[in-house]
């Protein structure tokens, strides 16, 4: 007689194959969570949109500067570097006023520039700014960096401009994205800018800015806002060094009480 071998007593079947069903799909939820399977995350996110729908994130400071002085020695660090400065003197001086030069005519034929326009340029390195100036007519020219370069460029910091209220008619810049403190940048070109007074600058949007930029700017309607008392007249396609865009503002005139 062949030995017969119990059978599991109807009851426990559903148990033992609900219990082989349980073990399969933990084992499946284990591995889907490993961290071999997350997709990884590169390169820099893109700004969001706030609850309210405007651009929350158009206008992004750099972190990573523990104080001021921090970040001015960093940003010497580049208008002191030697090879620089001797790149900016000798073979990059002509072909850098001869588009600047281009820039301020255009300017002039729209009317935002004039022969007798009393104008800085603010971030002027080495002056070629100043230089192009001149070299389309607009004599009374000066330009302000960290490091002065006499007689173009004069010693000041754009967070503080060294002049008197409504100094400029025209005043220009393609270091926006250097400042820190970006309303204070506009705020000192607004104060020292008179009334009708223009402003123009040339900033990057499709691209980020160099490691000794602070802040990114992904619209210009963070320039709008931060420009309380002048307002929006232009903006452009260019090819400015590395900056895409260029903005041009004018200072409203001051309303009169009579």
């Amino acid at each position: 007689m062949k030995p017969t071998i119990p059978k599991l007593p109807l009851l426990l079947k559903p148990f033992f194959v609900s219990l082989f069903f349980s073990f399969f799909l933990l084992t499946f939820l284990c591995l889907s969570r490993s961290p071999h399977h997350r997709k990884p995350t590169t390169g820099t996110p893109s700004p969001k949109k706030s609850s309210a729908g405007g651009e929350s994130n158009d206008l992004r400071i750099r972190p990573g500067y523990a104080s001021y002085e921090t970040y001015i020695q960093h940003q010497l660090n580049k208008t002191l570097n030697p090879k620089l400065r001797s790149v900016w003197t000798t073979r990059d001086w002509e072909r850098k006023v001869r588009v600047f030069s281009r820039f301020f005519q255009d300017l002039k034929q729209k009317h935002f520039l004039f022969n007798e326009s009393k104008a800085l340029s603010i971030g002027a390195r080495v002056g070629q700014e100043v230089a192009a100036l001149k070299f389309v007519g607009v004599s009374d020219s000066i330009g302000i960096d960290l490091v002065p370069r006499p007689p173009l460029v004069i010693k000041g910091d754009f967070h503080a401009q060294p002049f008197d209220n409504g100094t400029f008619d025209f005043e220009f810049s393609n270091v926006f994205d250097h400042a820190l403190y970006p309303w204070k940048f506009v705020g000192e070109i607004e104060r020292t800018l008179k009334p009708a007074g223009v402003c123009v600058l040339h900033v990057a949007l499709s691209r980020r800015a160099d490691k000794y930029s602070a802040n990114d700017l992904f619209s210009v309607k963070p320039l709008v806002k931060l420009f309380r008392e002048s307002e929006l007249v232009a903006v452009r396609k260019v090819d400015g060094f590395g900056l895409d865009t260029e903005v041009v503002f004018r200072k409203k005139k001051k309303k009169s009480n009579s």
